[in-house]
């Protein structure tokens, strides 16, 4: 399922009020965790899957990366990309993740963040980045959580006087589609497990260099204290591999 919630004008408003959004890099709280992750890349050509606004092609490119190339579903996405992170070697193409289809060594590193979990068939879309690799070349990712998305609901189990008690997990071993609900919308998302994705990295012929459940820095807490709950569970998981 190739959907595109981010076209709707009342989504893309909303998700463009998102303290990530407005702030970019340095206020998406997984970053400076992600940012370690990276290799160097300078020199370097760079695929980045699900590039939203283009915060990752822009951070590319000032690390002097050679090219980079953002393919994202969302042509408002794309549109705030070229307007406001615009580059004469980056190039934003409108296409789905699914659909890559590019030249086998055409880049050197593969970027996606926050994307994947939107992907119905994960080790398909492995196989097609693995293939435009490089020998050795790097593919880092980061993905919602498998403890964050495993309930549709996504959501705390709640006191009587509405405090948050605990994050619920369930139907951790059961995946595949959640009708899960963000920004008042109803949004698709696919749970896997930590396993499922780390197995179909291998077996699409990466080496998994390091995997990642990072929490907000403190620095991150005191400019944005609403984040406070996001240390008593993981939201994110990152992993980096290397083709082999």
């Amino acid at each position: 399922m190739k959907q595109n919630k981010y076209d709707d004008l009342g989504f893309f408003g909303k998700y463009s009020e998102m303290p990530r959004s407005v702030g970019g890099l340095n206020a998406a709280g997984e970053w400076p965790v992600l940012r370690t992750m990276l290799p160097a890349l300078r020199d370097k050509r760079v695929l980045d899957l699900g590039c939203g606004f283009g915060w990752h092609c822009k951070y590319a490119r000032e690390q002097q990366a050679r090219s980079v190339v953002g393919v994202d579903l969302s042509e408002k996405m794309l549109a705030y990309a070229r307007e406001n992170n615009n580059d004469s070697a980056i190039e934003y193409r409108r296409l789905a993740i699914e659909d890559i289809n590019f030249a086998a060594g055409e880049f050197d590193v593969v970027i996606s963040s926050l994307a994947l979990h939107y992907v119905e068939h994960f080790e398909i879309v492995c196989s097609k980045i693995h293939h435009c690799l490089v020998s050795g070349g790097t593919f880092v990712l980061s993905v919602e959580h498998p403890v964050f998305t495993a309930l549709a609901a996504q959501d705390w189990y709640y006191g009587s006087e509405g405090e948050r008690l605990h994050w619920p997990v369930d139907d951790y071993q059961k995946e595949g589609l959640r009708q899960a609900r963000f920004l008042d919308n109803d949004v698709v998302k696919y749970h896997r497990t930590i396993a499922t994705y780390v197995n179909a990295l291998i077996d699409s012929g990466f080496s998994v260099m390091k995997l990642s459940e990072p929490q907000p820095t403190q620095e991150t807490l005191d400019k944005y204290p609403e984040m406070k709950d996001e240390t008593r569970r993981p939201i994110f998981l990152l992993i980096a591999a290397v083709k082999n």
